[in-house]
């Protein structure tokens, strides 16, 4: 009883501390900050915290400035904004689309997926002529989009010829497995460090590489569980009334693995944060001038002695990772 107790303590200051960080992050222009993100106090440069105004220095910042001049609470507030708008969606899409793969790899394997021949043949033609363009070489592009058009429109009579209507197998379960491995085997921090260099820093930029270098975490978790799922007596009896393996994935086979995806989304929010932040302390992916917890945390690097540009940015990453990591905790022991 105790345990429980404490537990739903832990979870009501959680959910309180992630309700203050979203709270302050979406309301943050609209707050009433005693100065701008964008300002620069050259009067109180690295200015401790929780100084009283006085006659040589008017300004209050209560929790000091870094060595630009710059407010640490104004970054604070406007650093949560940060993580709204880049960890947030990129863990939304990174957990849709590890679902979509986990789900149809964990249902499907490697052979439970059919496409017919012409539908392979399409597809085929699409590649070369994908890789015509890109080798800047005109007369086998045309060649093949030409082709490209001519199957596509009579895909449907071809579809009457016997050897046309058979099907191969796609290998889906090999295929997301060797992405996820591939990805893997590159540590994610030097693959997005990387992948930065070779591209301008932006929101979109960096919430396209955040989602495309963690989609193998849901999809892990969630191919397990649908592997789980398949073999359950009702998905037998599901196919044995006549339904497709498409109404049986999507209406009854995934419905049963959402509470895994409900438990890695705060999982991989906070896997994500932590990555943001760690990447603005870099100086890679947000555009120059946005604040940010990891930018506060940087700006410690002028001045080592300016303890409270470790101390509050830190306080805020580790009681956010922790909040959300005890809503995981939670709904697995739940």
């Amino acid at each position: 009883m105790r345990l429980h107790k404490k537990g739903s303590t832990l979870q009501m200051i959680a959910i309180g501390w992630l309700l203050l960080v979203a709270s302050v992050g979406l309301l943050a222009p609209w707050l009433p900050l005693p100065f701008p993100p964008d300002s620069v106090d050259l009067n109180n440069i690295a200015q401790s915290p929780f100084l009283p105004p006085s006659d040589v220095k008017p300004s209050r910042h209560w929790l000091g400035t870094d060595g630009y001049g710059r407010d640490v609470l104004t970054a604070l507030v406007y650093g949560a904004r940060t993580a709204l708008l880049v960890s947030l969606p990129a863990a939304f899409a990174a957990t849709v689309l590890g679902t979509f793969l986990g789900s149809t790899a964990g249902f499907w394997g490697n052979s439970g997926f059919h496409i017919p021949i012409v539908y392979w043949l399409i597809t085929s033609l699409l590649f070369l002529g994908a890789v015509g363009l890109a080798s800047d070489f005109p007369p086998l592009w045309w060649t093949l989009l030409l082709g490209l058009v001519a199957v596509t429109v009579i895909s449907k009579p071809l579809m009457r010829i016997p050897m046309l209507r058979l099907s191969w197998p796609l290998p889906i379960d090999r295929l997301v497995l060797g992405a996820a491995s591939l990805l893997a085997s590159v540590p994610r921090l030097v693959l997005i460090l990387a992948l930065a260099a070779v591209q301008d820093s932006s929101l979109i930029g960096l919430f396209l590489l955040l989602t495309f270098t963690y989609w193998p975490e849901p999809a892990h978790l969630v191919r397990a569980e649908l592997l789980r799922v398949r073999a359950l007596p009702y998905i037998e009896s599901a196919r044995a009334i006549g339904l497709s393996g498409g109404q049986i994935l999507w209406r009854h086979a995934l419905p049963n693995a959402w509470r895994t995806v409900r438990t890695a989304f705060p999982l991989s929010l906070s896997d994500l944060i932590g990555l943001e932040t760690t990447l603005s302390f870099l100086g890679v992916g947000l555009p120059s001038g946005m604040p940010s917890w990891g930018r506060t945390l940087a700006a410690a690097r002028l001045d080592p002695t300016a303890w409270w540009l470790i101390i509050f940015p830190a306080l805020a990453l580790a009681g956010t990772t922790l909040a959300l990591r005890q809503l995981t905790a939670n709904r697995i022991t739940a």
